[in-house]
């Protein structure tokens, strides 16, 4: 099979333990590049997020962002499919986490909210204010979240982090019963909220559609949940080896850890050819 498209994702998947991405991936995405080969960031991240490490390898291929609320063109200046979470629908996701005390963000385009009060809050924020203001991102911390949904904003994506599993399984429990959500995960500790139909999956492969590229000739990297939609449509499915049970359930191989180059060994042998 000759493979168009290649669609990675970010965390866990792309980037190693350090938030890097190594020069033998780099290389590899850039020969493959040169080939013609389409390489498209699909990532949970905020939108900003992928355009910042999109420019660190010069890219020039559209994003998913916000597991698949957001589509953009090669260049990032044009939004080509959104879609938000409805506001009352977004409120009883609010309420939910508030009643049960777990620690909550959401994001729109280019601004992080994150829930003050929470004992992780201050553990959270330290991390999100070294990584993102470099990427341009707004960070906004918020006491009463009506004071942030009450403004003429949308929002893409809602995401819960705790620690007790059990808690956040029953949690997933209850959020499965709000009508009009998708839910799925991209890390062992958190839950990922969008609006319904969401998926990187439904995305890719409205992207593939807008480029004439079979599903077939679609190669998707990933590591956790909300990578399955993706690997579903493609032609290569590949999880790697660091990633969830899940991710290797549902892929037709497993490639190595994202410390070990994973990626890179992907395209160096179904793309490069060695």
């Amino acid at each position: 099979m000759k493979y168009k498209l290649v669609a990675i994702d970010m965390d866990g998947t792309l980037l190693n333990s350090h938030d890097n991405i190594s020069e033998r991936i780099r290389y590899a995405i850039n020969k493959a590049i040169d080939k013609g080969i389409k390489i498209v960031l699909s990532t949970g991240r905020i939108y900003l997020s992928a355009l910042y490490y999109r420019s660190l390898i010069d890219l020039n291929s559209p994003i998913i962002a916000c597991n698949g609320a957001i589509v953009s063109n090669h260049k990032g200046d044009e939004i080509l499919y959104k879609s938000h979470i409805n506001k009352d629908i977004l409120r009883k996701i609010i309420k939910l986490a508030e009643d049960n005390n777990v620690y909550y963000h959401f994001y729109d385009l280019s601004t992080f909210y994150c829930k003050k009060g929470n004992n992780n809050f201050a553990k959270y924020y330290e991390y999100y204010e070294e990584n993102f203001k470099k990427q341009g991102i707004n960070i906004i911390g918020f006491d009463n979240p009506s004071e942030i949904i009450n403004v003429n904003s949308t929002y893409y994506k809602f995401v819960i982090i705790e620690d007790d599993i059990d808690k956040l399984q029953y949690l997933r429990g209850k959020m499965e019963q709000i009508k009009g959500i998708s839910v799925s995960k991209s890390w062992h500790n958190n839950m990922e909220i969008m609006n319904e139909g969401v998926s990187k999956g439904k995305a890719l492969k409205f992207l593939a559609h807008m480029l004439k590229i079979d599903n077939g000739e679609i190669i998707a990297i990933g590591d956790n949940e909300n990578d399955v939609s993706m690997f579903k449509i493609a032609g290569l499915a590949v999880a790697m080896k660091n990633g969830d049970k899940i991710a290797k359930e549902n892929a037709h191989i497993i490639t190595d850890t994202n410390d070990d180059d994973g990626v890179a060994k992907v395209i160096e042998k179904y793309i490069l050819k060695y």
